[in-house]
């Protein structure tokens, strides 16, 4: 018995054959996609960022009013919808102040990390953590960073942990009496992974 024909699924088509008016072919957004988001991509963004309701809402606004921001934002798309997304900035200290919140340090070698957000109807399915990893790969791409940081509150620590980052103890930033623990991730130390990764 020949292989091909115990495999009949896997008969060769001609590709000059025409299509039947039945069987058109159809064209569908992919599945999922990573790419940097851009200013169509802002009320998406906002809309996410509303939904989370973070402690510093209308960050996104004040972000995507500089393009410099969206050059260090990665959004993931499902069949063309935003379904979670990371905005980062340059940095050029070694911890975070109010100044990091709004401001971007084109000569920077740190990436603060301001917001990463997940749409409400996809969270608890690990979308957050993928969407970290594949941030922090795109980061190791880029020879002028050396290190990424980001505050958080303490319940969101161990999550952050689980990615590589390392407390650096309390942030300077406080919004009322709410206080939030800074972390980071180095990027330097992976030189070998960069040398070897297509980037």
């Amino acid at each position: 018995m020949s292989v091909v024909s115990a495999l009949p699924f896997l008969k060769p088509i001609d590709m000059r054959a025409p299509i039947s008016p039945g069987r058109q072919r159809r064209h569908t957004l992919p599945a999922s996609e990573f790419r940097s988001l851009n200013t169509e991509d802002a009320i998406s963004v906002f809309e996410i960022e509303r939904e989370v309701k973070t402690h510093f809402s209308g960050t996104c606004k004040i972000l995507f009013s500089l393009s410099a921001f969206i050059s260090l934002s990665l959004g993931w798309f499902e069949q063309g919808r935003l379904v979670a997304f990371i905005i980062g900035s340059l940095w050029d200290q070694d911890h975070l102040t109010t100044d990091a919140l709004t401001l971007h340090k084109p000569h920077g070698t740190t990436v603060h990390i301001h917001v990463l957000a997940v749409h409400r109807t996809f969270r608890q399915q690990g979308k957050g953590s993928i969407l970290l990893w594949r941030y922090l790969q795109y980061l190791r791409c880029l020879p002028y960073v050396r290190r990424a940081v980001l505050m958080c509150e303490d319940f969101l620590v161990p999550f952050y942990q689980k990615s590589g980052f390392k407390g650096q103890g309390p942030s300077e930033i406080t919004v009322g009496s709410l206080t939030f623990i800074e972390m980071y991730y180095p990027i330097r130390g992976h030189a070998f992974m960069r040398r070897n990764s297509g980037c």
